[in-house]
């Protein structure tokens, strides 16, 4: 479906494919239910393949929400303002609105961010017709205030512009809107659920943003043949007629609306303990979890997850629920063996049953937590409690409270089945690598229109749009200057365009073709250099080649994307003579400092395959003279001071030392060192081994 940007209306949202029709995926309905209990939860992002029925699961959510009842005044600063809460009013509605509040229901809104969006769309901008009628600056709201109260919907997270993701976490994080441009200085409320989706297949979301998420799962899941026969059915079915469809679903549909509506309404009752919270921290430092996200947002999934089950107060499985959606995943390490205990049997996770009474008699008998999609009520619930019990005293008693803290920690390698699901999503995380954080250029002669900026200088590319919308509110009175003018811009109206476009990388491949580099195995060493020119020129970077031997290095191949041409010299490469490092690392930096003044490369990475063992002085490559008397040059020291001034550059070096231990004392890390760069040691390496730590450090740097 085509990103319009626009909220979804009624009709649409009948079509949508229904959340109880959707086979498998029982951990992310689970979470988008609480998500949708708590829309401030931090919003629950969605890593999967094409194909894997991510949107369809945003969309079906949607189905769910129940309308809202909006603010019906005309004029005001935000949308979807809630008429009983005053307090997200701005001050001009506030003033307007004298007695109650006149309000309409409508739909919840769901807004889906298209890709190209500019900042202006999603934040909002002045509006021009409305600014030219009355003479000043009038604000049209964005997108961010169309999903106030409804559903957020990024597809694509991964390729949408930084600086958009930014500004949309930012008003989301804080639940609040603030714009300051264009002579506007103002704010309104921005409460959506956050609903995001990406293709680790395209690239990788920056860890730091995930982080921003409560939830972070993958929709890859294995399925049956059973299961892939009954998913292509109920296509079939719902695109044959979308109606009859959600008909046959429609008494699961209601209930889990149903449910979903009775939650919102329970979830401000949910009390939480300390010694629960109490309980969570410490799973998140067992974990070796990074900052306090996760134990807040643990606590309000908990909290949700009780709200979902009909209960006011946290039990145990709300907090497994918690550490599973939201601490496991974050999780960087495994907690040490003496802290190990023995964990409860893994479970399904799937929504919670909707409560069977309607009334106070839920509040007295809450149902039990979910523990498999295919038992029914035959269990009785405190059979949940009694899995890991030792004690045959409590087997009979049916009034037994469960506990309010496990007694068991979840974080445990070795005695508990983790969640499928949360592998899956591990595993698509790495195997996308760094692949999608590609540096940018940004100009002001070619590239995509990011935003307006005031200019510096003469303007080479005028931001019409900007321009109009910041001359808007001027031009009733300077019509009364001058009468014959419709429009009339002045020269502090000029807004410039900010282009940006995708900034390839140049890697410069420094080969140590010397005598000593015979020894430590150059034709494993030419093998990776090729292997590494082919990734480079998949990805649209520039490549060069200078091999140093004799007494100077050489710049056999010039900055280019010319595969053939590389492959051709280097594997022509004679071996043999001195080893002029210093002369070598010269020559990349001159090559790499001219490519960056260019403008449009992002990096310069220098892969320096060598042994660190130099030994013909700078001066001798550069064809001075040596003197009678003169003290011969420290060439360590030589070749350190050529490497410090990478990081005045901006250029940046990987060192693959190819010294053997046995052979003598090279400075291949003192190298790496020197420059701020990274060191790697290959003696016996094979081409792939080396081109595969190469392609690793160039991607991580």
């Amino acid at each position: 479906m085509v990103a319009t940007g626009v909220a979804v209306k009624d009709n649409q949202a009948t079509r949508a494919f229904p959340l109880a029709a959707i086979t498998g995926h029982g951990t992310l309905k689970l979470a988008l239910l609480l998500a949708a209990v708590d829309p401030g939860l931090g919003g629950v992002v969605i890593a999967g393949e094409r194909g894997t029925g991510k949107s369809v699961l945003a969309r079906g959510l949607h189905a769910l929400l129940p309308p809202i009842d909006i603010l019906d005044a005309e004029g005001g600063v935000g949308r979807n303002l809630d008429p009983q809460n005053p307090e997200e009013w701005d001050d001009t509605t506030r003033e307007r609105i004298t007695g109650a509040a006149p309000s309409t229901v409508i739909p919840a809104p769901f807004v889906q961010i298209p890709l190209g969006i500019t900042e202006d769309r999603l934040v909002g901008a002045v509006d021009v017709a409305a600014s030219l009628s009355s003479g000043s600056a009038v604000f049209q709201p964005g997108l961010l205030a169309d999903a106030h109260r409804g559903v957020l919907y990024v597809d694509e997270l991964n390729l949408l512009d930084d600086g958009i993701v930014n500004l949309m976490l930012a008003a989301v994080g804080s639940g609040e809107n603030r714009v300051e441009r264009e002579g506007l200085s103002l704010s309104h409320p921005c409460r959506p659920l956050l609903i995001a989706t990406y293709n680790p297949e395209e690239g990788n979301v920056r860890d730091h943003l995930l982080d921003r998420f409560a939830i972070a799962l993958s929709a890859n899941q294995l399925v049956s043949t059973e299961q892939r026969v009954e998913i292509t059915n109920a296509v079939i079915s719902h695109g044959q007629c979308s109606r009859s469809f959600a008909e046959k679903w429609s008494e699961e549909t209601d209930a889990l609306a149903t449910q979903l509506l009775l939650a919102r309404q329970w979830l401000p009752d949910v009390q939480i303990s300390g010694e629960q919270i109490e309980y969570l921290v410490t799973e998140a430092i067992r974990g070796g979890v990074e900052g306090h996200r996760s134990e807040l947002y643990a606590v309000r999934v908990a909290k949700a997850h009780a709200a979902l089950s009909g209960r006011d107060q946290v039990e145990a499985d709300d907090l497994q629920v918690a550490v599973a959606l939201v601490i496991a995943p974050r999780a960087s390490q495994m907690p040490p063996p003496d802290q190990q205990m023995e964990p409860p049997p893994p479970e399904d996770q799937e929504p919670p049953p909707p409560p069977q009474d309607q009334g106070d008699q839920q509040q007295e008998n809450p149902p039990p937590p979910p523990e498999g999609s295919g038992e029914e009520d035959n269990d009785p619930p405190e059979d949940n409690n009694d899995d890991n019990s030792d004690d045959d005293e409590g087997d009979g008693e049916e009034d037994q409270a469960p506990p309010a803290v496990p007694e068991e920690f979840m974080l445990d390698p070795e005695a508990i089945e983790v969640d499928p699901d949360l592998l899956l999503f591990n595993a698509a995380k790495a195997k996308s690598g760094n692949s999608g954080s590609r540096s940018v250029v940004l100009s002001d002669s070619r590239g995509r229109y990011v935003k307006p900026m005031l200019p510096r200088g003469p303007v080479r590319r005028i931001a019409v749009d900007a321009t109009l919308r910041a001359a808007a509110p001027y031009q009733k009175i300077r019509r009364e200057r001058e009468p014959g003018r419709s429009v009339i811009v002045e020269e502090g109206d000029l807004r410039a365009k900010l282009l940006q476009r995708k900034a390839g990388a140049l890697v410069v491949f420094l080969v140590d073709a010397s005598g000593s580099m015979a020894l430590n195995r150059m034709q494993s060493a030419k093998g990776a250099v090729i292997r590494l020119l082919t990734e480079a020129y998949e990805n649209r970077d520039e490549v060069a080649l200078i091999p140093f031997r004799g007494d100077q290095a050489e710049v056999l191949l010039p900055p280019t994307r010319s595969i053939t041409a590389a492959r051709r010299r280097l594997e022509s490469m004679p071996c043999g003579g001195g080893s002029p490092l210093a002369h070598g690392l010269t020559q990349a930096a001159r090559v790499g400092a001219n490519a960056l003044a260019t403008g449009d490369l992002g990096q310069v990475v220098v892969v320096a395959i060598t042994d660190g063992r130099g030994n013909v002085p700078l001066s001798t490559s550069l064809g001075q003279p040596e003197l009678e008397g003169e003290e011969k040059p420290d060439l360590k020291q030589e070749v350190l001071d050529v490497a410090a001034r990478y990081r005045m550059l901006g250029i940046k070096l990987l060192v693959i030392d190819t010294e053997r231990k046995f052979i003598g004392s090279g400075m291949g890390k003192d190298l790496a060192e020197a420059a701020g760069g990274k060191y790697v040691q290959l003696p016996k390496a094979s081409d792939q081994a080396i081109a595969a730590v190469a392609m690793d450090a160039i991607s991580s740097i």
